[in-house]
């Protein structure tokens, strides 16, 4: 296996490849998914070889492409994994659960195309911004109580990385990364603030037909108006993008201690009549994808 710039790196997954763009590492990239061509527009000039992701990857697909390394990270299939490493292709496989894990991990992937130095400055980036919104928010006058939603359906709190970025944040995470809950159990808890970031809608989550379909309209958060969608890659994609995933939840906690985020959607007000929800806003559902 080569450890150089010359390498030939197959991505399957935009955290990935975002990371390798961070390191001035694009030129290794031999395949990648569609998800990361989203992240980085820009890849599209370097035609690279369209994979399918760490969910549904496809042998053979990635073995027409001959890669020195098969770099995977969550979400990911087991089956899928095993029948790569079935193949005989080198494969390096994250799961970060924390922020020291991603760092961890933008370590490894710098190790494997020889970026260390421009990894190291990276990570000293991201402790320095995460400590610099901590120092920000130390001025606050309360500490929200937080809850951050990964998918609604089921409803799955978001992961262990997202807690810690609200702790930054001056706020309080409510319930277990990662695990699933009910609209009942978050009523019933009434936090401060209510954050969504589903897997695949981007910034589509219907924050008003949320509210009204699990009956929230009396929440001490929506009758406030801190609801708030926040893009699904600033929270959900495991790399150094998760630094906008921060100033939007610094933004949407603290709002007079903390810079606006044009991409920060808020909910409409929302007026009850006979017991409904409307608003404005189409109600509509949004498009999503199932998380993986």
């Amino acid at each position: 296996m080569r450890y150089s710039n010359l390498m030939r790196v197959a991505s399957l997954q935009p955290s990935i490849t975002i990371t390798l763009a961070a390191l001035n590492k694009l030129d290794t990239l031999a395949a990648c998914t569609k998800y990361c061509l989203e992240a980085l527009p820009e890849l599209a000039a370097q035609n690279p070889y369209i994979l399918h992701d760490s969910w549904t990857a496809n042998t053979d697909e990635i073995l027409a492409t001959k890669p020195d390394l098969v770099l995977a990270s969550v979400p990911y299939r087991l089956e899928s994994l095993a029948a790569i490493l079935k193949s005989g292709l080198p494969v390096l496989t994250l799961a970060p659960h924390s922020l020291a894990d991603i760092y961890k991990d933008i370590r490894l992937i710098a190790a494997v195309v020889d970026a260390q130095p421009e990894a190291e400055t990276l990570i000293a980036e991201m402790q320095s911004a995460i400590a610099s919104t901590r120092q920000r928010s130390a001025r606050r006058t309360e500490t929200p109580i937080v809850y951050c939603e990964e998918w609604g359906k089921p409803l799955i709190h978001s992961q262990s990385w997202v807690a810690e970025l609200i702790e930054a944040a001056g706020g309080k995470y409510l319930g277990e990364p990662g695990a699933h809950t009910s609209a009942e159990a978050i009523a019933a808890a009434d936090p401060d603030v209510l954050l969504f970031s589903w897997c695949g809608a981007g910034n589509r989550v219907p924050l008003e037909r949320i509210v009204s379909q699990r009956s929230w309209h009396s929440l001490r958060a929506v009758r406030e108006r801190r609801v708030f969608c926040i893009p699904d890659q600033f929270l959900n994609t495991p790399a150094h993008t998760l630094l906008q995933g921060l100033a939007c939840i610094a933004a949407a906690t603290h709002p007079t201690l903390h810079p606006p985020q044009p991409e920060l959607i808020q909910l409409r007000e929302i007026r009850i009549t006979e017991g409904e929800a409307s608003s404005d806003q189409d109600p509509s559902p949004a498009s999503v994808s199932s998380p993986k």
